[in-house]
């Protein structure tokens, strides 16, 4: 295991921000809003020679009013337990709250190392009073300001001297990489706990729960798999501004790290407008897909089977009829195997080499049997073909004049593809490129 850095306190002290810094990105949301990370966000990060895992949490409350808070609060457990070291954030712009002896409490008693960090020491007043932490008997503050990169080193200087025996780098490298997308309450950190077999996400009928993307690296029958349990997406045009939007953007940018997504869907809402908008983005980043119908443990109640299912989901679909569909209950975690095989099925379409002579003898049979329209004096024609990537499958056509190649043509030349060779799950990029041009974006 890496060595593991959990950052924990009262909610509003700046964990995001210190977060981002560390990972040099934006990948936890940072907002004023208190509560905003409510799931465990972790990262890789590679600090001088330690190579580590960091972990931002939800705001530590030992007085949940919800039950939403009590998750909260058995997430940043969870983290505790994961840690090796642990950096309590607090604010000193405020002062000692509270909470923040209420956090201190929960963190002495877990009997773990912990570096008290008192964020937002951004001026030498600020920076001076940030003594007075020394009180929650947690050792000798360091002050940080997170948002004007302030104290980060020798912040960083401390969390490794804890780790001069773990500094071995390591690179994980996962055999698939799965992003699991949908609309809101369909079910997807549900789904997500039950092939973990622990609650690593939390799980509540609220919709949008899960703000952020949760990675968490798993062996599923002796493969690893990178699972990316994302926010609920909602059609382009109708995202609120704020948190929600920068969810969208994690959930586009978990599709960009992914191999295949997994489209979960709803039994009981099957098929919806929205699931459409969502699929377009699968789509747009070309990655493997399969589609998930959750809840199916309600078909008989709502007077559903699977041929009628399959009818709706094809009707929708069209443009994505490659896709195979899986029947799934997270709650009654039944059908997850099959699940899992037709991701790894789809992911190893996605990452399929053709041979050379094959692509052109299928291409050529197919031109030969439907040759292209013509237009005016003028007709397309294919010189050749090559298969010049995989991940996606990416198959680069020499013609004449790239703007006379219809998009009917394109679907069925690709069609042509797949009755040859299947790429079932996979979707398969066609470009075209005609003298001194250069190539369309397929």
């Amino acid at each position: 295991m890496k060595p593991t850095i959990a950052i924990v306190g009262r909610p509003n002290v700046g964990k995001s921000t210190l977060f981002n810094r560390l990972t040099g990105q934006p990948k936890s949301i940072v907002s004023a809003i208190s509560g905003t990370t409510r799931d465990r966000v972790t990262a890789e990060i590679i600090w001088g020679d330690l190579n580590c895992v960091l972990i931002d949490t939800g705001g530590l409350d030992e007085h949940p009013q919800s039950n939403l808070w009590q998750q909260i609060r058995n997430q940043i457990d969870l983290a505790i337990d994961e840690a090796d070291v642990i950096l309590m954030l607090t604010d000193s712009n405020v002062g000692i709250t509270p909470a923040d002896e209420d956090v201190a409490d929960v963190l002495r008693k877990s009997e773990k190392q912990v570096l008290l960090v008192a964020n937002k020491a951004d001026n030498q007043v600020r920076e001076a009073t940030s003594s007075e932490f020394f009180e929650l008997g947690l050792g000798s503050p360091i002050p940080i300001s997170a948002y004007h990169n302030i104290g980060i080193d020798d912040l960083m200087v401390n969390v490794i001297s804890h780790f001069q025996d773990k500094t071995e780098n390591q690179i994980i490298a996962a055999d698939l990489n799965l992003a699991i997308v949908g609309r809101t309450n369909v079910g997807k950190s549900m789904l997500v706990n039950t092939i973990i077999g622990q609650n690593r996400a939390i799980v509540t009928d609220i919709p949008g729960t899960t703000r952020d993307s949760l990675d968490t690296l798993i062996e599923y029958n002796n493969r690893s798999i990178l699972l990316v349990d994302t926010a609920g997406l909602r059609r382009r045009g109708k995202v609120e501004p704020g948190i929600e939007r920068y969810s969208t953007i994690r959930t586009i940018r978990a599709l960009d790290r992914a191999d295949v997504a997994v489209l979960l869907m709803d039994a009981s809402e099957l098929a919806t407008n929205q699931d459409t908008h969502i699929t377009s983005y699968i789509l747009d980043s070309f990655k493997g897909i399969v589609l998930g119908i959750n809840k199916w443990d309600l078909a008989t109640k709502i007077g559903l089977n699977k041929e009628s299912a399959i009818q709706q989901v094809t009707n929708k679909f069209k443009f994505a009829s490659y896709a195979p569909a899986c029947f799934i209950s997270a709650k009654n975690k039944t059908g997850i195997p099959s699940l899992i095989d037709a991701v790894h099925s789809a992911n190893e379409q996605w990452s399929r080499e053709l041979p050379r002579y094959g692509l052109k003898r299928t291409v050529m049979n197919a031109i030969s049997e439907h040759p292209p329209a013509s237009s005016g004096h003028h007709s397309l024609k294919i010189y050749g073909v090559t298969q010049s990537q995989s991940k996606p499958p990416t198959f680069d056509f020499y013609v004449n004049r790239s703007d006379m190649v219809h998009f009917s043509y394109k679907r069925y030349l690709e069609n042509a593809l797949r009755k040859a060779y299947g790429f079932k799950g996979s979707p398969l990029r066609l470009r075209f490129k005609g003298r001194g041009e250069s190539w369309d974006t397929g």
